[in-house]
């Protein structure tokens, strides 16, 4: 989406040369790929661990920095190649994002007119408060060290990037459209009015 953002407004007239149904898809197949090989690498490392104890697990979801505190061995090596992997898939895609929207920022402050760069900021803003809540929780998750990392704190980030941010997603998309602002308006001035 943010190189989606970056072609409509920093290349308008070349929008539909650059982004091709055929790249379009190409991109998505390759995020598809990607998270699905990292996914299944992870979970195998994981699952080859032997594990001991009661294997109660005090989390939300069955996360794998949760699983691997139930595992009877050494677990410094694989927490390196997760933390690892982390860092590929985690900043490698923030920095693009940063980057193409620092590009957006630049061309869109060249524009003259006020309300030319608010609906340019418009177009990308709801866009960049979904990157930020998705990726600002996950790299707070997955990228400290696990000295520092309390069963808790790590529950409630969990839930915040995997429950919370996913609900929000279609509040904060549509919350852009002019008819839905005006029924959701319609709807509070009714209950507003009527106490």
């Amino acid at each position: 989406m943010a190189f989606d953002r970056y072609a409509a407004v920093c290349r308008p007239l070349h929008y539909t040369v650059i982004m091709h149904p055929r790249l379009c898809s190409l991109m998505a197949s390759a995020s598809w790929i990607f998270g699905f090989s990292n996914s299944l690498v992870q979970t195998v490392l994981t699952f080859i661990l032997p594990l001991c104890g009661r294997n109660k697990l005090d989390h939300f979801l069955c996360e794998i920095p949760a699983l691997l505190k139930l595992a009877c061995v050494d677990i410094t090596t694989t927490q390196s190649e997760m933390f690892f992997a982390s860092v590929v898939i985690l900043l490698v895609p923030v920095s693009l994002i940063m980057f193409s929207y620092g590009r957006i920022v630049r061309a869109v402050l060249r524009i003259k007119s006020a309300s030319g760069q608010r609906k340019a900021f418009g177009t990308c803003g709801s866009h960049f408060v979904v990157v930020s809540l998705f990726y600002g929780t996950a790299i707070y998750a997955y990228l400290q060290p696990t000295n520092n990392y309390s069963q808790d704190q790590g529950k409630f980030t969990t839930l915040f990037y995997g429950v919370i941010t996913p609900m929000m997603n279609p509040l904060i998309y549509t919350l852009r459209n002019k008819d839905v602002k005006g029924a959701l308006k319609r709807v509070l001035w009714k209950d507003h009015g009527s106490r």
